[in-house]
């Protein structure tokens, strides 16, 4: 019996992207890896390539390949071990208001909304600011893996939305948006803090933060979710960044 025909991720082609501008490092070039085709990536197979270092956006599931950047580190927290430090447990006390609800990959036009004031407030002419509904639908509701939806409401109104990925050894953070307005109850550090409480209760070894680059400030939140697991050559291992 052929190997092939029962393990789908045998059967996966890869591909190298053209270059284009990276959306992390100013001046340099980006090409990405591609997993197709992408009808075959389920959750299954999605977990393992996670654990080599891909991500999915909506259907494609890609990493960074370029030819002379190796920036873009994967990295994960390893939940069991993790104890939030003073200034996160003010975060969740601050946050302790908030009902949170996990949905199904559903259009709500008040997840659209907040999407797009995030967007204007955070991303202004970045392209996604003037994302309109099916441009939404397919970057953040479109799933072949085990996916939901983390809802947050204050008073009834919805101020964050978290896009999660269960995987078989976790939960990969795939994207999170918020009102821009409630700066001071820091919620995208409250919505990281969740997916790992949430990871616990599931029993799921590793949240997945996605990619973290030493030189892009945007990404240097990372650091505060210890212990944190880089993969760096080919292996997992604890942040030898500190």
């Amino acid at each position: 019996m052929s190997f092939a025909a029962e393990l789908p991720i045998f059967r996966l082609q890869f591909y190298l992207t053209a270059n284009y501008p990276c959306s992390y490092l100013a001046q340099q070039q980006a090409r990405s890896q591609v997993a197709a085709p992408g009808g075959l990536v389920d959750t299954v197979v999605y977990s393992e390539l996670m654990r080599l270092g891909f991500r999915r956006s909506g259907l494609h599931v890609y990493r960074p390949h370029c030819d002379h950047c190796r920036a873009c580190t994967p990295s994960r927290v390893r939940v069991d071990e993790f104890r939030p430090n003073r200034t996160q447990r003010r975060c969740q006390a601050r946050n302790a208001d908030l009902e949170i609800r996990l949905k199904p990959l559903l259009f709500d036009e008040s997840h659209y909304r907040l999407y797009r004031r995030y967007q204007a407030a955070r991303h202004a002419g970045g392209g996604m600011d003037q994302d309109d509904r099916e441009q939404y639908r397919s970057f953040l509701l479109q799933s072949r893996v085990d996916s939901a939806l983390m809802e947050y409401r204050l008073e009834g109104e919805v101020v964050m939305v978290a896009l999660v990925d269960r995987l078989l050894d976790g939960l990969s953070a795939v994207y999170t948006f918020f009102e821009p307005g409630l700066e001071q109850r820091s919620l995208g550090v409250f919505g990281v803090l969740e997916q790992v409480r949430l990871a616990r209760e599931l029993n799921l070894p590793y949240l997945y933060l996605g990619y973290w680059i030493a030189d892009c400030r945007k990404m240097a939140y990372k650091r505060a979710y210890q212990p944190l697991e880089m993969l760096l050559r080919g292996s997992w291992t604890e942040n030898p960044y500190g």
